[in-house]
């Protein structure tokens, strides 16, 4: 198997200096660097530099993935934005580690693949789909949290010897609202992470309605005014030097919670056990099986009342079905080569419905003797079994 990894980072808060710049391009001479960005491809060899720690220093977010299974995303941002504690309970073993440096928070997603099975390249990702996770956690929204741990549990399953108790002692993290309606980059980490979609429509079960994204603007500039002149010199001015994040999800997430109310999960709501997701995610995917084989059913009725329609109206008129076909070998080109051989294989059907198959063949028969010269014509004929009977 050929080897494939894939690397890329994104500074957003601030741009890389010019030292810490040249500290990057130390690490890889092939890729693509920028004072915000870093992307290369492996197909042989590694990465000289350590994730964990250009995160800690120099990026805001980072992807991986490799053609053997491993996938990696982190991100990071200030503890002011995402406390650590709102984070905790979402973690799982090889699926969302969490840890704090110099007043960051970084989380980071992964999966590891149990069968070894290639990367298909014809999904491949970019950390372009994933960024915008970064403000939906800075506003408040945990739904990227759950489905990490929603995606442990979708490997947990999978494990042999689990004891059964371990899955009912086990409980949910507090349920985000809107899992039943993800935003674009939250369904995109879901596939990435693989999480088993008839858990997830479990799981948003007990999910309310996400808070709505729409924003007033006057509610909001009223907001704004309110605040005190000494927090918004101290927001411009951090904004004008760089020196703090971009004020602009905070203060929106600040906003819609004295709007709305807070966007965090309650805290009071009865949690599942594994074990009632699972068995809830086991109902889902019944259901679902069985509306796939209900509608399934359906197509082949709906695909056998036209075919025999089909057959109905050629059987008014076999002569000129006869006609069609000379006129279309008479061009003498592989398209109509193929319509006639099509419409000779529905006259066999139509001729033994009628209890007519002997002057089916007797004309098949005369047919092949009229065109015997014909060689890419005779291998269709033979090829569909169009032969003397």
């Amino acid at each position: 198997m050929s080897e494939y990894q894939y690397y890329e980072f994104q500074a957003i808060d601030r741009p890389l200096t010019k030292d810490e710049l040249e500290q990057v391009r130390g690490l890889s001479g092939r890729a693509t660097i920028s004072a915000t960005h870093f992307v290369n491809e492996y197909h042989y060899g590694d990465f000289r530099g350590d994730e964990r720690k250009l995160m800690e220093q120099l990026y805001d977010a980072h992807l991986y993935f490799a053609n053997w299974g491993s996938r990696r995303l982190m991100l990071r941002l200030p503890t002011a934005l995402l406390p650590a504690r709102s984070a905790e309970p979402y973690c799982a073993e090889d699926a969302l580690t969490r840890w704090t440096r110099k007043g960051h928070l970084l989380l980071d997603f992964s999966y590891q693949a149990e069968d070894g099975a290639e990367w298909d390249f014809e999904t491949s990702f970019t950390l372009a789909s994933f960024i915008t996770l970064r403000a939906e956690l800075a506003a408040g929204d945990l739904r990227p949290l759950y489905l990490a741990w929603l995606s442990a549990l979708t490997r947990w399953e999978l494990e042999e010897d689990v004891d059964e108790d371990e899955y009912t002692s086990t409980l949910e993290p507090p349920v985000p609202a809107g899992l039943a309606h993800l935003t674009g980059p939250q369904q995109t980490l879901a596939d990435y992470l693989h999480v088993d979609p008839h858990l997830l429509t479990a799981a948003a079960r007990a999910s309310g309605t996400a808070p709505s994204q729409a924003i007033d603007k006057d509610a909001l500039i009223a907001w704004i005014r309110a605040l005190p002149p000494h927090e918004k010199d101290s927001l411009l001015l951090d904004a004008a030097l760089g020196t703090a994040p971009q004020p602009g999800p905070a203060l929106l997430a600040r906003h819609r919670t004295v709007s709305h109310g807070s966007a965090q999960p309650s805290a009071a709501a009865r949690r599942r056990s594994a074990a009632e997701l699972l068995d809830a995610a086991h109902e889902v995917r019944t259901e679902h099986t069985r509306q796939q084989e209900q509608a399934r059913a359906q197509t082949r009725r709906a695909e056998q009342r036209a075919r025999e329609n089909h057959l109905d109206r050629l059987a008014e008129n076999t002569q000129q079905a006869w006609q069609d076909i000379a006129h279309l070998i008479g061009k003498k080109q592989p398209g109509p080569y193929d319509t006639a051989v099509t419409l000779l294989k529905d006259l066999r059907e139509v001729h033994d419905r009628a209890g007519t198959p002997e002057e089916f063949a007797r004309r098949l028969h005369d047919l092949r003797e009229q065109h015997h010269g014909k060689p890419s014509l005779m291998r269709r004929l033979t090829d569909a079994g169009l032969t003397a009977r």
